[in-house]
């Protein structure tokens, strides 16, 4: 068996809270932040189990940067 290191990131967004895998396009929710890691770890295990090839970006010390756009 394989291992993984994946990079998630958890947000709060209206009352429940985003959980995303950064290395593939996966993601969940839950109504904590607890909940919706797991939700997660539950989404990437199926996700790799009906995956023959997953195709998994590597993701060196991600960084949160704001951008401010203006639109109309």
């Amino acid at each position: 068996m394989k291992t993984l290191n994946l990079k998630n990131i958890v947000w709060k967004e209206g009352k429940y809270y985003v959980a995303q895998c950064l290395n593939v396009d996966v993601s969940s929710f839950g109504e904590s932040k607890k909940l919706a890691l797991k939700n997660l770890a539950e989404a990437l295990e199926l996700y790799f189990e009906s995956s023959r090839k997953p195709k998994v970006t590597e993701v060196l010390r991600p960084e949160l940067v704001s951008t401010s756009l203006r639109y109309a």
